[in-house]
């Protein structure tokens, strides 16, 4: 098999890369990827956050477009590649997918590496995923520091995951921070895959309440989300309304934005994308 039987097409979402994909496909090519041993990669749960710190940030784009996959976290993501042609294409929900992945790791007997979330967090969301998964192999749990590690912190996390050789690193940070981190150390972890899954770890441990399939399909977990933490304001505030601009740019063709043509490389991996 090659790279190119693992990387789907993708819609062009201002310049970055979204994965028309839909949870089952998902599914199925990280199943694919991890038992072929194609390489060192990451997954990202896409939305519209994601994406308009991609419009602002060009080195999150670059992550982004570096990706294996950037899944479509949220409808306007689906809307936007449905307009674009795929049909199928579907919304991704981070914890959606890291529910799905972890039932599959237990099938498969795939090993899973939780890092991120705030103090007690990872332990908390072990227990949980091992409770409602019997046979799910969670080998170790690591909480960062909220800023960039030292060279001290990085040989010792360096050291846990090479230690438990994980096949999965999950990554609950916040955007574009999870995006950032996983292209610096994809290569240096030596893992298959790691999935950045935002606040995954915080709806598993039920410290975020999920919403109504109504709501989400709707395009409105937003609202619900800052209704629970109505700090979110700010970040809404600024990215809903200039996405909404931007992409109606886009899609009307009085704005064109390459996808992410510098070379999609991790280490020694090379992405091929369908034509």
């Amino acid at each position: 098999m090659t790279n190119s039987d693992f990387s789907p097409p993708y819609a062009n979402v201002l310049g970055v890369r979204v994965s028309a994909v839909d949870l089952k496909l998902a599914v199925d090519l990280c199943d694919r990827w991890i038992k072929s041993s194609m390489g060192h990669g990451y997954i990202s749960a896409t939305g519209v956050h994601g994406v308009m710190e991609a419009h602002r940030n060009p080195d999150v784009r670059r992550a982004l477009n570096r990706a294996v996959m950037n899944v479509p976290d949220g409808m306007p993501m689906s809307w936007v590649g449905h307009f674009q042609g795929f049909r199928k294409m579907d919304r991704v929900f981070g914890p959606d997918l890291m529910m799905a992945m972890c039932r599959l790791s237990a099938e498969r007997g795939f090993r899973n590496f939780l890092y991120g979330g705030k103090p007690g967090v990872a332990a908390r969301l072990r227990e949980t995923l091992q409770r409602k998964i019997p046979g799910l192999q969670v080998v170790g749990t690591h909480t960062p520091p909220f800023r960039n590690l030292t060279v001290d912190e990085e040989r010792e996390v360096l050291a846990k995951v090479w230690e438990s050789r994980p096949h999965i690193i999950w990554v609950g940070l916040s955007t574009p921070k999870q995006e950032r981190f996983m292209a610096q150390y994809a290569d240096q972890f030596q893992v298959p895959l790691m999935f950045g899954v935002g606040a995954a770890f915080d709806y598993h441990t039920g410290a975020i309440r999920d919403c109504s399939p109504w709501i989400k399909r709707a395009g409105l977990q937003w609202l619900h989300r800052l209704m629970q933490d109505p700090k979110l304001w700010k970040r809404y505030a600024r990215s809903n309304p200039a996405f909404l601009w931007h992409i109606a740019m886009q899609l009307l063709r009085f704005r064109q934005y390459p996808s992410g043509l510098e070379p999609a490389s991790i280490g020694s991996l090379h992405l091929v994308k369908f034509p």
